[in-house]
């Protein structure tokens, strides 16, 4: 880097850290953090080889998406079971409300020990997903799924009332929100689409 370009990126970092406080901006080889990426293994293997780091990144939003009867949830409680096989606390929030626990059990998730909700419309089922993230004792949620969190004023609204956008618009506010949180929680939350 030629010395201009060096000064005025140091300026910058400067003005960025007076600004947001140290720490807020740096290499990645000046943090001293480990940069790996830890996960949860997805209990197929192929599959773990083929995501590079041995199943789903903690810490992350994950969306299983196909068509319907695809394995979707089948994989998602897999790797409810996998993270509870590595002695974490699972969390399930069926809006579907169908989720078959002699099923899940059959798929070596320990039904006994999952956090289960089902909630009555798309923002409850946010909001308790945020707690659970924010809370920063759950290693793993599933949101089943994306296309059952209906918002409550469609539900409480009347039939052919106009809600145009009103999902899309539930599901991004709760997406930037729950960001932050998982990573700082190191929480992996897995909606199926």
């Amino acid at each position: 880097m030629n010395e201009e370009k060096a000064n005025s990126l140091k300026l910058t970092t400067d003005q960025i850290e007076s600004k947001f406080g140290s720490g807020s901006i740096m290499r990645f080889g000046d943090s001293g953090r480990d940069l790996t990426v830890d996960a949860i293994p997805t209990g197929a293997l192929p599959l773990d080889v083929a995501l590079g780091i041995g199943g789903v990144p903690r810490g992350r939003i994950i969306e299983i998406y196909g068509p319907e009867s695809s394995g979707k949830t089948t994989l998602a409680l897999q790797i409810l079971a996998e993270a509870q096989a590595l002695g974490g606390i699972v969390a399930f929030i069926d809006a579907e409300h169908a989720l078959d626990p002699v099923y899940a059990a059959r798929l070596g998730v320990d039904i006994d020990e999952v956090l289960i909700s089902q909630p009555d419309f798309g923002e409850q089922a946010l909001e308790i997903c945020d707690m659970l993230v924010r809370s920063g004792a759950i290693d793993c949620i599933v949101v089943d799924s994306v296309a059952a969190l209906v918002p409550r004023a469609e539900i409480e609204g009347e039939i052919g009332d106009t809600t145009v956008g009103l999902q899309a618009r539930l599901m991004s506010q709760a997406l930037r929100k729950l960001a932050g949180s998982l990573s700082k929680s190191n929480t992996t939350c897995i909606f199926i689409n």
